[in-house]
C-alpha cells in the first residue's frame, strides 16, 4: 500500500456535501428551492387562513361554491387553512407524491377565482405556482426516492 494514502478519497472523487451540491446542481439546487417553497408557503397562507391578516380570506370563495356548503364561508376557509398546513407538512416528508396534491389543489383554486370574477390576477399567478408544482414533481422525481425504495436496496445488498 502506498504510505502517503491517508485512506481518504480525493476531493475530485469525494461526495460532494449537501451545501455545495446545492451551488454545484442546478437541478438539485432548483428541487430545494421549490421544496423549501412549497413548505413555508401552504404553511403561512394556511396559517392565515384562521386569522385573516393578511386579506379577508372568506372573501375569496366564489358564491355559487358557498351555496353548495352546509356551512359559513369562514368556517371553509378554515378547512382550507387546514389543507393548506397538511400539504405544507405532506411536502416537507415526500415532494415525489405531494407535489401533485399541491398542483391539483392549486387547480382547484384556480377554477374557483376564475368563477369568482375579479381577481383574474391572483388566477394568473396561482397558473404560475401549479408550473411551478408540476415542476417540484419533475424534480422530485429525480432527488425523492418513492417510498420503500430505501429498503429494497438495502435488501439488495
Amino acid at each position: 500500500m502506498n504510505a502517503a494514502y491517508s485512506g481518504r478519497l480525493p476531493a475530485s472523487l469525494a461526495p460532494a456535501t449537501f451545501g455545495a451540491r446545492i451551488f454545484s446542481d442546478p437541478s438539485f439546487g432548483a428541487f430545494w428551492i421549490l421544496r423549501i417553497g412549497f413548505v413555508l408557503l401552504p404553511l403561512l397562507m394556511g396559517v392565515d387562513k384562521f386569522f385573516n391578516v393578511m386579506t379577508y380570506w372568506p372573501d375569496y370563495l366564489a358564491p355559487w361554491v358557498l351555496s353548495l356548503l352546509p356551512f359559513s364561508a369562514a368556517t371553509a376557509m378554515y378547512l382550507v387553512g387546514a389543507v393548506e398546513i397538511i400539504t405544507g407538512i405532506a411536502i416537507a416528508i415526500k415532494p415525489r407524491y405531494a407535489s401533485y396534491i399541491v398542483a391539483l389543489w392549486l387547480l382547484g383554486i384556480i377554477v374557483n377565482l376564475l368563477l369568482l370574477g375579479g381577481v383574474l390576477d391572483v388566477a394568473l399567478r396561482d397558473v404560475g405556482l401549479l408550473v411551478a408544482a408540476l415542476a417540484l414533481s419533475r424534480l422530485a422525481a429525480e432527488f425523492d426516492p418513492p417510498f420503500g425504495a430505501r429498503q429494497r436496496k438495502a435488501r439488495t445488498s
